[in-house]
């Protein structure tokens, strides 16, 4: 019998043993949950709608970070709703200003061997600390809060083998850049990226983090570290040693591939407009000239990143003509850096320090100016997620964005010298009373709801046949920023289904959501990775308000796959290459007997009435996802469960078909 990798041993702590095969259906229970602000109202709607009076899990959390930025009353009434949701339900409040989820959840409540599902793509940066945590839309995490495990395809797992140490100025930043260049932003599909070798140990939590965290751009279900006792050291600087749970792969575990990186060979890299994988060494392109300089997000805002930034700033100037935006990810974070004096070195330099949010990443403030180059430590640089269209974004680690700051352009760290050596502290401040604890009474709290709270959108049964027009056609790596745009103005709409709809697809076809409501709904068709990015829910969830009915791609990510079918709309799949080619925008198509072919078969027939042919398409679901988009999506396949279950209480003779 051979050993045992991490996620097999995780599972096995939580109950599932065997693992099932690659492929397979995984139900997997939830320790923890967190949602953001930007997610977490439609989940605590969500939540609402499955009427279960308290949260079921061990911890959950609930943070303000995307949409702090209060320009109108939609933000701050999302926070109010927020705080009080949290009060009645049993979740853990964290405010704005407190922190980005990620960052702070790894601080304050982060254990190894944990399962967290929450709902922000980047919450596999618990995976640094040795939990199994994976991003997933927000209707699957109030599902979890509900005490539902998260029902997902099992991945094969990927052994991500570090061999060696890092050379002076080349960061964890630069590793998981050269991981995306070597398997792409779908290498990751259906796939765990597990992280061992002699070179682990050389990594600290925050490290570890930030190459989790990134490991959400490569597609994949997650990524995880062993629990050592650098997560040791960790946890006790953070007060919280207790927590503590050691967790190792078995020498002779199995893996569906292993990948070696050699650290000692990798060079400070950086990925080029408009993708994550597009990168190359940051000698390739030196000497761009740039605009802004803009270090944090949840990649890379913690203390030993910006304590190096600090470093590198002290005593020095940022050049003139080049912008330098500091956000650290906690509060945290800010305290340890105003106790340290590199707080006071980075201002002194000339960086403008944000708040502790996540701001600039998802397009709310600090825009590049039209046609600028911004140079950034975030994770994603898609077109127009800065918040301006014409701006071309550079990723890079803290090193090469403190170091070309000061030269107003793009630099290879290692032509500055030799680096400043930065250490972790022993100690961390704790700032636990910012957090808001539940209700000890919360028969007694009202969940306060302002005017831009709409109501939940309720999803429609599947008909016998689907028919409507080709609304638009797009081609590979359709991201959920191309479908449904960030920026301080769309995010303010999260919790209004009827008014963030307006804006689908808005950066591509302004026209598409007023011809979508002309046609009476109908089909999106795209080519391979359609869904890619951001967790958010949206994404499906205002097409489905829409009328769209269907998506047929050549390939799906993964959570916008999930989101797809918990609001209904079938995710169907080109068998041959060249049929995406043959389909135009305002062609009419017909599929008949979709029920009976869901039950029955794997593949659809697809009549193009407007062409006069006719073509398949392959439908990858498992038996609960055809029962769940059946249903009109996952709240109404829950419904039909508890009519049923209530209905056979109250009949023992009637029968439990869903």
């Amino acid at each position: 019998m051979s050993g045992k990798n991490l996620f097999e041993k995780i599972l096995e702590a939580h109950g599932i043993s065997p693992a099932p095969r690659p492929g397979e259906p995984l139900e997997l229970p939830i320790d923890q949950t967190l949602t953001q602000d930007a997610t977490g109202t439609m989940a605590c709607l969500q939540f609402e709608a499955l009427e279960v009076p308290r949260v079921a899990t061990k911890r959950s959390v609930s943070y303000v970070d995307h949409n702090t930025f209060q320009a109108g009353f939609q933000n701050s009434d999302d926070h109010r709703f927020l705080q009080s949701f949290a009060a009645r339900y049993g979740i853990i409040f964290s405010g704005p200003g407190n922190g980005i989820c990620h960052q702070v959840h790894l601080e304050r409540f982060g254990v190894p061997g944990d399962t967290l599902l929450g709902s922000d793509s980047h919450t596999s940066t618990g995976g640094g600390l040795g939990m199994l945590a994976i991003g997933a839309g927000g209707l699957d995490v109030a599902m979890a809060m509900a005490g539902h495990p998260f029902c997902l395809t099992c991945p094969e797992v990927v052994l991500v083998r570090l061999e060696g140490a890092l050379s002076p100025w080349v960061t964890a930043k630069d590793i998981i850049l050269t991981l995306l260049q070597r398997v792409s932003v779908k290498g990751g599909v259906g796939r765990m990226f597990e992280y061992g070798g002699a070179g682990v140990v050389t990594l600290s939590v925050p490290e570890r983090a930030t190459i989790a965290n990134m490991g959400a751009e490569t597609g994949a279900t997650s990524s995880v570290f062993p629990g050592d006792e650098i997560t040791f050291r960790f946890l006790k600087s953070q007060g919280r040693e207790k927590d503590f749970r050691p967790l190792s792969a078995d020498p002779d575990a199995p893996y569906a591939e292993v990948l070696t990186v050699d650290l000692g060979e990798l060079e400070p890299m950086v990925a080029q407009p408009h993708m994550p994988d597009r990168v190359c060494s940051v000698g390739e392109v030196a000497g761009l000239k740039l605009d802004q300089v803009v270090i944090g997000s949840c990649t890379n805002s913690s203390y030993m990143d910006l304590t190096t930034v600090a470093a590198i700033l002290k005593g020095r100037s940022v050049h003139p003509e080049t912008s330098l935006v500091i956000a650290p990810g906690s509060r945290q974070v800010l305290a340890a850096l105003a106790e340290s004096g590199a707080l006071d070195d980075t201002i002194k330099a000339g960086a403008r320090i944000l708040e502790c949010a996540c701001g600039p990443c998802i397009g709310i403030g600090q825009s590049p100016p039209t046609d600028g180059v911004s140079l950034r430590t975030f994770n994603r640089n898609f077109k127009g997620r800065s918040g301006t269209q014409s701006a071309k974004l550079y990723l890079c680690s803290p090193q090469v964005a403190a170091v070309s700051a000061l030269k107003g352009e793009l630099t290879d760290p290692r032509s500055f010298g030799e680096p400043a050596k930065v250490d972790m502290p022993e100690v961390f401040p704790v700032i636990d009373h910012l957090f808001v604890p539940p209700s000890d009474h919360p028969e007694a709290v009202e969940v306060v709801r302002g005017p831009n709270i709409k109501p939940l959108p309720r999803g429609q049964t599947m008909p016998e046949t689907l028919k409507g027009e080709v609304l638009i056609r797009l081609g590979d790596d359709i991201t959920t920023d191309d479908i449904m745009p960030a920026g301080a103005h769309i995010m303010s709409l999260r919790s209004n289904i009827p008014a963030i709809s307006e804006y689908v697809f808005s950066h591509r076809d302004p026209d598409f959501a007023k011809r979508v409501w002309d046609r009476g709904g109908g089909f999106i068709v795209a080519g391979r990775n359609y869904g890619q990015g951001s967790s958010r829910e949206h994404a499906a969830l205002a097409p489905m308000f829409l009328g769209i009915k269907g998506v047929i791609a050549h390939s799906f990510a993964r959570i916008h796959r999930a989101n797809l079918i918990n609001f209904g709309i079938l995710p169907m799949t080109f068998i041959t290459d060249d049929e995406l080619e043959q389909i135009q925008p305002g062609d009419q198509l017909v599929i008949e007997g979709v029920k009976r072919s869901l039950k029955n078969g794997r593949t659809l027939r697809v009549l193009n009435t407007t062409q006069g042919s006719t073509f398949k398409v392959r439908i990858d679901l498992n038996p609960r996802e055809k029962d769940v988009v059946m249903a009109g999506g996952l709240l109404e396949f829950h419904r039909l469960q508890r009519d049923q279950i209530e209905s056979a209480i109250q009949n023992p003779k009637s029968k439990i078909t869903a």
